[in-house]
């Protein structure tokens, strides 16, 4: 009898572990397709797909995707943690608008930001990543000659390289601030900008000048030219808010 007991209480047991391992597994699948739903909603707004100022639908999303509300939501709110999405009262979820002011604002914070990334990576990158980033610079080269200085930013070439340095400060708060929160509202709007923003061969320039600061480890040369750097950036958008008020 307590054979029986014993028994009747493995294979209770065994039935709740098999419970809860699909609900885990359900589980993952769910934060898996979140995470994918993120990923395509950013690339979807950074593109402009989906317009600045348009309405995020959950009903009309869910359809499109073929997904259920509860991974939808949860990428929605991921989307509205990086500044892509915002809430506004009696309308809801939206795609975020950039206007030029917004935009001077962050570059501010890059400027300074970004400049003690540049001092961190002296001490922190490694030789193989400084080869790495000469490797991307080379290629960045031979696109603009291709392009005739045409563009830079269109490939994200730009941004790739400021990423991979402000990674190699290993500041796990600088990345954050600069990789997760601002880093796809730039993309955003470097995707859907005029490009008269853009100044490729001397952007190009000035990123080699950068990363010679860096190669010989010299963190007070390298804040100064990665400020200096994105302060120009910055003028470009200063003074094209400026034409278009005198408009």
């Amino acid at each position: 009898m307590l054979e029986a007991v014993d028994t009747i209480s493995v294979l209770s047991t065994d039935t709740q572990l098999t419970s809860i391992t699909a609900e885990c597994e359900a589980g993952v699948k769910e934060l898996t397709k979140s995470e994918n739903l993120t990923e395509q909603l950013i690339e979807f707004i950074v593109s402009g797909e989906y317009q600045a100022g348009s309405k995020i639908s959950e009903p009309e999303l869910a359809r499109s995707f073929g997904v259920s509300r509860g991974p939808l939501r949860e990428a929605i709110m991921r989307v509205e943690a990086l500044g892509l999405v915002e809430r506004v009262p009696h309308v809801g979820a939206r795609v975020v608008e950039l206007s030029q002011e917004k935009l001077i604002e962050i570059y501010a914070v890059r400027e300074a930001l970004e400049g003690m990334a540049a001092r961190l990576a002296c001490i922190n990158i490694t030789d193989k990543e400084i080869d790495a980033l000469q490797e991307l610079l080379e290629q960045h080269q031979r696109y603009i000659e291709q392009v005739d200085g045409a563009s830079y930013f269109h490939q994200q070439g730009d941004f790739d390289f400021h990423y991979r340095i402000i990674k190699a400060s290993r500041n796990t708060k600088l990345i954050s601030l600069l990789c997760d929160e601002l880093y796809h509202l730039l993309r955003m709007y470097r995707f859907q900008s005029p490009r008269k923003h853009s100044r490729p061969t001397t952007a190009l320039s000035e990123h080699i000048q950068i990363l010679a600061a860096i190669r010989e480890r010299d963190g007070e040369l390298a804040e100064l030219l990665m400020r200096r750097h994105i302060m120009r950036s910055r003028l470009l958008i200063e003074n094209q808010l400026t034409e278009d008020i005198n408009k």
